[in-house]
């Protein structure tokens, strides 16, 4: 089964908005937790214009499922994923500017830097994924740094899954097959939602892990989390 990892960071945009502790992050982890998913994500930037610092420290002792931070691994990042230990980090090209991650890592160009900082985090034994494009030479790149798992960036799928889905996830089956082959577990997230969720997850059905936030977090609006939650989780297992 592919497991559901919800990402809080849309919690924690709100509750900046007023500067209170309205959503409580807090609380809302540990709700989506008791609600049925397999694992929490947060994305802490620089400017901690969402999820703060503080809100990583304080969740990591609260939640029993799989905890995921998420982000491009600047000094400070590293510091941060190694005090608190989380079960995976996935490593993030996100610009300082960005609004939302919107590319994986170029892995060919990168691939010493990676490889070092993949080498630290395993050091500490904590798993490591890369967000990386469905390219397969990516796919490749990403495997010669040692990492654990690789997340597919999947807006392009997201973007083109309403004009012609059987093109859409072509590229997404051939690179996960490809990285399955290269010993790699495969994780996917960015863009998706209640309409493509379950196309993907039945045509790559080793997935690990999806990680849902805008999408799942704008639906519970609508639903309530507890029923969001559980029917992201019905597209997983059908």
């Amino acid at each position: 089964m592919t497991l559901l990892s919800v990402n809080i960071n849309k919690i924690a945009t709100i509750r900046n908005a007023r500067n209170g502790n309205m959503p409580n992050v807090l609380e809302a982890a540990i709700n989506c937790e008791k609600f049925g998913a397999q694992g929490i994500t947060v994305h802490p930037r620089p400017d901690e214009r969402h999820i703060r610092y503080s809100d990583v420290r304080e969740i990591r002792p609260v939640i029993s499922t799989n905890f995921n931070i998420e982000g491009n691994p600047n000094p400070k990042f590293i510091d941060l994923v190694e005090e608190v230990h989380p079960e995976q980090v996935t490593l993030v090209p996100d610009a300082h500017e960005a609004i939302t991650s919107n590319q994986g890592w170029n892995t060919f160009k990168h691939i010493d830097f990676l490889t070092d900082i993949v080498k630290e985090f395993q050091r500490h034994t904590i798993k490591v994924s890369i967000f990386i494009d469905a390219d397969l030479k990516m796919v490749d790149y990403a495997a010669k740094t040692g990492t654990d798992r690789i997340e597919l960036y999947t807006e392009p799928y997201a973007t083109e899954y309403p004009v012609n889905r059987e093109l859409a996830v072509l590229p997404f089956v051939n690179a996960a097959i490809h990285a399955k082959s290269l010993g790699l577990e495969v994780n996917a997230g960015h863009d998706l939602n209640l309409d493509n969720l379950q196309y993907i997850a039945r045509h790559i059905p080793f997935l690990n892990e999806v990680s849902i936030g805008h999408a799942l977090i704008c639906d519970a609006i609508y639903f309530g989390l507890e029923k969001t939650i559980q029917l992201y989780l019905e597209k997983l297992t059908k």
